[in-house]
């Protein structure tokens, strides 16, 4: 039986980039898989399901509320919406329809104003917001964000990500105080982080989470927070959210992925090093090429390989080097965001010791034209 490359046609992957959504972004145990299946098997009242899969993922986080969404991005757009719209049923049929009289823009510090694969601003725009930008690039204080809230504000939003500005920044907690105190909501994207309680923690009202990064879940997501705005984002289904509504088979199978989650013992960063030293060795031996162990820029327990290359030395520049590995015959992708300073990074939690070896070859051969033995 042929599998499912030949079938289709389809280049096999091998993801040192990390949980990313270009390459599908996590395998699911069979555990999630069976209670995807289970959904795809049998009917629901969607509501219904929607109501009691959020009341008891919000037991096992000891949250309010929460509410299983299409994905992080879908959080975002109908979080939004929901702190505009609230409950008025005018607003929820009419929200796109014309020029907004309600509060709706949305604070948050212009370095966590970023692309993510999409940018935040089109997320927020689709819930009928608008992004404020408090701050600078490089900083962005409490006072800072304060100074940018007007009458028009309809909530402070934090984007905690490793793709935002870490240095100079508020925290959480300093960002759910300056929002209380003028009566506002604090919204976080926290869609690729690993504790699911910390930001609820520190003041948050909703909080979005990918259900198919830290959590290996499926294509999915996951809003928790206060039960008031958890009840507004629930209304969207039949506003802007029913564009991208969640099927039966991604609610189950995402509330068995967190059940999982919370239980399962999670790789830590000092087993990933351990995973990943044989290669960086190896790496090391090679011309123009040094390797060394780098954590994750956002704070999260993550190892990673920073793999640099000098160009003079080796005769290629990183750019090139993940150019030209993404388009081989199995098509191997790195994290390149330091490309242009001529660093690439290898993350190993979805790479298996095989695979860490096919990637030293691939590298080798690329630089040197010789396979090892």
């Amino acid at each position: 039986m042929a599998s499912i490359y030949e079938k289709y046609g389809l280049k096999q992957v091998i993801n040192a980039s990390g949980r990313m959504t270009i390459l599908g972004v996590s395998t699911p145990t069979a555990s999630v898989a069976a209670a995807v299946e289970n959904g795809l098997s049998h009917y629901f009242e969607m509501k219904d399901l929607v109501n009691k899969t959020g009341e008891h993922i919000a037991n096992l986080l000891q949250v309010e509320s929460a509410a299983v969404v299409s994905c992080a991005s879908a959080g975002i757009a109908q979080a939004v919406a929901a702190v505009i719209v609230k409950d008025d049923a005018w607003l929820l049929e009419n929200l796109h329809a014309s020029p907004l009289i309600v509060p709706h823009d949305i604070v948050l510090p212009k370095g966590h104003n970023v692309n993510y694969g999409a940018p935040v601003g089109s997320m927020v725009a689709l819930g009928g917001g608008r992004v404020v930008e408090a701050g600078y690039s490089n900083e962005c204080s409490a006072a800072q964000l304060a100074a940018a809230i007007t009458p028009q504000t309809a909530a402070v939003m934090y984007v905690k990500s490793h793709h935002c500005v870490q240095k100079s920044h508020l925290s959480v907690a300093q960002a759910a105080k300056v929002a209380h105190e003028h009566g506002l909501p604090l919204i976080v994207d926290a869609a690729a982080e690993e504790d699911l309680q910390a930001y609820y923690l520190a003041g948050a009202d909703l909080v979005i989470y990918s259900g198919a990064k830290a959590i290996e879940g499926p294509s999915s997501g996951v809003v928790i927070g206060r039960q008031r705005y958890i009840e507004w984002v629930k209304l969207q289904a039949n506003g802007i959210g029913r564009a991208m509504k969640v099927g039966k088979e991604g609610i189950l199978g995402l509330t068995q992925a967190i059940e999982d989650y919370l239980i399962h013992e999670q790789s830590s960063g000092a087993q990933m090093v351990d995973k990943m030293m044989p290669f960086i060795n190896q790496l090391n031996g090679l011309p123009g090429v040094s390797a060394r162990v780098v954590w994750d820029s956002a704070g999260r327990d993550i190892a990673r390989a920073e793999i640099r290359f000098d160009e003079a030395a080796c005769g290629i520049g990183a750019g090139s080097v993940v150019q030209a590995l993404k388009t081989g015959d199995i098509a191997i992708y790195f994290r390149g965001y330091k490309a242009n300073e001529g660093i690439i990074e290898a993350d190993v939690r979805s790479v298996s010791a095989d695979q860490l070896q096919l990637i030293f070859e691939a590298i080798q051969r690329l630089l040197t034209g010789v396979e090892t033995a």
